[in-house]
């Protein structure tokens, strides 16, 4: 049944939790950095997809099981170790330790499942569903790590279907939403994530001469994070709080909460990762031409976060969808910009997310007054 606890709030646990969660991004940056191509970037929405599928299951979870008790915080640290083998694992999870990734992932799945189990009644019914096909999944993975190609891949295109499958065949209106909690929990792992640009800032820097040129790159590299966080957070969660919050059926709340917060905000991570990438090659690079696939990374994954985040406002009907995607737009015309001069590029995504951020403000200034925007700055909103 789905109930409203305005004052739940997200543990330290969960956070603790949230940071293990975000290792696994910062190794899928550093391994499409070293595999930039085709192949590598779809491996790297294979491994993302899955990852986040079953982050998703523990956000869900922590939301009608609080780690309370010494039992569920043992499982909840199973949890966490079988996403740190997984994290470990990636960057070699469709080689030799595709093994060891599913083994991590099957660990992952079982710990969910049990703790679940503990929600009462209600999640037990829908764990006889839920449970099975995401077993299923995490042992098409773990197959997938065992056997050679081409059955490997297949069998890692087989699980996202099968989770896929799993949201729409297991009765969603069970589950327990607390809108505050379930809100914040995705927000604060949405801005850790987002420090991986800024991590990307200090990788890029490694080993290079501290000069004016490397300082103007690395500042407008924190500019292009700092707008990426605000695209999402300049008022944006609270406004889908109170979206969700006033979904009184609880069918159509948990197909919200699948549908904004689960699939809208695969995308959005997808482009953080190919963000930092962008970021990490462009600081290698600053006064020389990138190649393509590096630009395409750096104009490609901001403009990607966009459109996820316009899916997202979509999904929820909140305004500000088409100023995503028209500034979505204008990050991949930079892309040549960057075959001709890294910090280039940098300098233009920036301008145009600034403009973009600008633009979106002035119907909001104009309907709130002076006064209160000012307020609002002050507020940090």
């Amino acid at each position: 049944m789905t109930q409203e606890s305005p004052g739940v709030r997200v543990s330290t646990l969960e956070l603790f939790f949230d940071l293990v969660f975000v290792f696994t991004v910062t190794q899928l940056a550093g391994t499409l950095a070293h595999h930039l191509t085709l192949s590598g970037l779809v491996d790297v929405v294979l491994v993302l997809f899955v990852v986040w599928w079953m982050y998703s299951g523990y956000a869900w979870l922590t939301n009608a099981v609080a780690p309370t008790t010494t039992t569920r915080r043992t499982l909840l640290l199973a949890g966490m170790a079988g996403f740190m083998v997984m994290a470990l694992a990636i960057p070699e999870a469709f080689t030799e330790y595709g093994w060891l990734f599913g083994l991590g992932y099957l660990v992952v799945d079982i710990a969910h499942s049990v703790l679940f189990l503990q929600a009462g009644p209600a999640a037990v019914r829908m764990m006889r569903t839920l449970g099975p096909l995401n077993l299923l999944a995490a042992l098409l993975v773990l197959a997938g790590g065992l056997l050679p190609e081409p059955w490997r891949h297949l069998c890692w295109l087989a699980a996202p279907l099968v989770q896929v499958s799993a949201g729409y065949l297991h009765p969603v209106e069970m589950h327990t939403i607390s809108a505050g909690h379930f809100v914040e929990r995705h927000s604060l792992v949405m801005i850790i994530a987002i420090g991986e640009s800024v991590l990307a800032i200090g990788v890029g820097a490694t080993g290079l001469e501290l000069d004016g040129g490397l300082i103007l790159a690395a500042l407008l590299a924190l500019a292009v994070a700092y707008y990426l966080w605000w695209a999402y957070f300049a008022d944006g969660d609270r406004r889908s709080e109170h979206v969700l919050a006033e979904a009184d059926d609880p069918a159509r709340r948990a197909r919200l909460a699948l549908n904004a917060w689960g699939y809208a905000h695969l995308p959005m991570l997808l482009g953080i990762v190919i963000t930092a990438v962008g970021i990490k090659k462009t600081l290698g690079h600053a006064f020389d031409a990138l190649h393509w696939d590096e630009a395409v990374t750096l104009g490609g994954g901001v403009a990607l976060y966009l459109a996820g985040h316009a899916i997202f406002l979509r999904v929820l009907r909140l305004p500000g969808a088409p100023y995503r995607l028209a500034v979505a737009a204008l990050c991949l015309a930079t892309i040549p910009l960057g075959h001709y001069l890294a910090v280039a590029q940098l300098g233009a995504v920036a301008v145009v997310l600034a403009a973009g951020a600008i633009t979106e403000d002035i119907p909001r200034v104009r309907r709130a007054g002076l006064v209160d925007a000012i307020g609002d700055f002050g507020r940090g909103a």
